[in-house]
């Protein structure tokens, strides 16, 4: 049997999903800010998500069986986030500093057995609590990229491993160890790292509203939310190698909750049953 043709849209429907979705972009766009630098310009991210948007808009196969909104929402994101990486904001110093924290986190919970403190991290680093906290700070600058867009070959930002459209088998089984080893990862996390982990993945809040859900300040949110990205790559460390010995998965960023669905059991607390 010869495989269906794709579903191809006529180009008066191209424009007309491009207007209707103009909104999702605007959308994405200030909720990728709201973990960004000030100096990135949000406009500069909305007119690389309406380059994706049209890009969608071009290439949607409503065969595939994903909606519209959710297939557009992948290629604005990555799209805005392409723009990001050209830009090269984030200073290599950065990212010495994010795997030396990761690596001293690891050795810590090693050592212990249970999750390592601030002040002992801190302290392994031979730098101030106040200059850890900042390195955590700056940390979920440069984890948001490396979880969504790593440069090839980069293996300061090896988070996100190759997703085909049409995985092998072995492909999918690996990919669902590797949800079962995100998940166990995230579960090993302190109590309100998950939590705020939670609130901003699956909920969706920004720093702002979860400083106010948990009564802290947007920095402290901004501080513990990297120091957790920080945590789940020494855990998932056999995972994030480079290239060369990378194993085949999903997309970090896919892992989610939400993204999941109810293929699994959940990777986050509930903020409703889990408070701080």
């Amino acid at each position: 049997m010869s495989a269906m043709p794709k579903f191809a849209l006529p180009a008066v429907d191209e424009r007309a999903l491009v207007q209707k979705h103009a909104e999702l972009v605007r959308r994405i766009a200030h909720h990728l800010a709201a973990r960004l630098p000030a100096s990135v310009e949000i406009d500069d991210l909305i007119q690389a998500g309406m380059i994706g948007l049209l890009d969608a808009a071009r290439h949607y196969d409503g065969s595939a069986g994903a909606s519209f909104e959710t297939y557009a929402g992948i290629r604005i994101r990555g799209a805005m986030v392409d723009e990001l990486r050209s830009g090269d904001w984030a200073p290599r110093s950065v990212h010495r500093k994010v795997r030396e924290a990761s690596e001293a986190m690891r050795a810590l919970e090693q050592k212990f057995g249970r999750a390592a403190r601030e002040v002992d991290i801190a302290e392994t680093l031979g730098v101030s609590l106040e200059d850890y906290r900042q390195t955590m700070a700056d940390a979920v600058q440069c984890q948001m990229l490396s979880l969504d867009a790593p440069r090839d070959g980069d293996d300061d930002e090896a988070w996100q491993v190759e997703d085909h459209n049409s995985p092998s088998p072995a492909e999918q089984l690996q990919g669902r160890e590797f949800k079962k080893a995100l998940t166990e990862a995230i579960g090993k996390l302190p109590e309100k790292e998950q939590l705020v982990l939670s609130l901003y993945y699956r909920d969706e809040l920004n720093l702002r509203e979860i400083g106010e859900v948990l009564s802290i300040t947007e920095s402290r949110v901004c501080q513990i939310h990297g120091q957790a990205l920080v945590r789940l790559r020494g855990h998932l460390a056999d995972w994030l190698s480079p290239p060369a010995r990378r194993k085949p998965a999903v997309r970090l960023a896919k892992t989610s909750p939400k993204a999941a669905g109810s293929s699994g059991p959940a990777a986050f607390p509930d903020p409703q049953t889990h408070p701080v």
